[in-house]
């Protein structure tokens, strides 16, 4: 079974019953694109009955096709949902799981409803209320203090290493394909400081190192506005495939650089550091260094947001994120 909007909506029907995810009597009515998935096809199956989200892992990156990418990161975000489903305080965040088919690599989980999510942030103007900033530390909170066995967990490490790349390497090397002018006229040039920059790129080696560690905390691992959904006033937390028990300050920092780069206000940044539940042998300077490395990967690499800024303000931000780095 192979997903996409063409399938028809008998053999998807056929399907999902054999599945035992719709009743017997239940038939697919409408197949749509709930949004742009990035690593794997994401679709709304809607039923006389319901609607189902339903995510497919192919051998590739979804938004970039040339990229291959491990099938076996949807194993891991099913799995991820199962660690949820004890826990109401997170499993109120998030869609429960109706099924995992491991052959044809298929997730169906629940559909929250039709939403969006908060890369509106990144626009000026836009802030986050503090209902929602409050609910996204919660979660992180929760979720990073949560007694889990990580023998019971698969390690993620293709998908990490995979992400690895794109983290800590891709983005300083001298010729990689990637004119940055493209995407913001004088930007490779100021990419250029960075990516010559030996010291610089000795401490990324060494975060790197830490990233494919194993760790005690499980970690949503791609914590960040485009995993956030607002529905019907609700915060809801998606897209765990990079989850791994790994460093907690890993997640905290790359939600930090976000709330940089979207040019939040600094009292929500304090906020953050000061309402977090860390665990006792949380890191706050390996903190700091993970949110330099998440802005400086999102500015000069190949996963670019759709930031509000000019020229000069990003010049800026990756002056302060070198500053944390090093």
């Amino acid at each position: 079974m192979n997903l996409s909007l063409k399938t028809s909506y008998q053999t998807l029907t056929s399907y999902l019953q054999k599945k035992g995810w719709v009743a017997s009597d239940d038939q697919v009515i409408n197949l749509e694109k709930p949004g742009e998935g990035n690593m794997n096809m994401v679709l709304r199956a809607t039923t006389n009955q319901q609607s189902l989200i339903l995510k497919q892992a192919n051998p590739f990156v979804q938004k970039y096709p040339d990229i291959p990418a491990p099938v076996e990161r949807i194993a891991v975000e099913s799995k991820f949902y199962e660690f949820m489903e004890p826990i109401s305080e997170l499993r109120q965040f998030m869609p429960a799981l109706i099924g995992f088919d491991a052959p044809n690599r298929i997730m169906a989980v629940e559909d929250l409803g039709v939403g969006a999510d908060f890369t509106f942030l990144y626009q000026k103007g836009q802030s986050l209320d503090e209902i929602h900033l409050k609910q996204l530390i919660f979660f992180l909170s929760t979720l990073h203090n949560a007694k889990l066995n990580p023998e019971h967990f698969p390690d993620n490490l293709a998908l990490r290493q995979l992400n690895h790349e794109h983290l800590f390497s891709y983005p300083y090397m001298e010729e990689n394909g990637f004119d940055l002018d493209s995407v913001q006229p004088g930007l490779q040039t100021i990419a250029m400081t960075y990516k010559t920059d030996d010291k610089l790129k000795a401490k990324m080696q060494q975060l790197g190192t830490l990233y494919l560690s194993d760790g005690k905390t499980l970690l949503h691992g791609d914590y960040y506005p485009g995993s956030w959904l607002k529905v019907n006033g609700s915060f809801k937390v998606i897209d765990p495939e990079f989850c791994h028990f790994g460093r907690a300050e890993y997640d905290l920092g790359v939600l930090i650089a976000h709330l940089f780069m979207a040019q939040m206000p600094v009292a929500q940044v304090e906020q953050v550091k000061r309402d977090y539940l860390a665990p006792l042998d949380f890191d706050w300077q390996l903190c700091d260094q993970f949110t330099g490395m998440e802005i400086m990967r999102r500015i000069i690499g190949l996963a670019q947001l759709p930031l509000d800024l000019t020229l000069e303000e990003k010049e800026q931000l990756l002056k302060t994120a070198y500053a944390l780095v090093l």
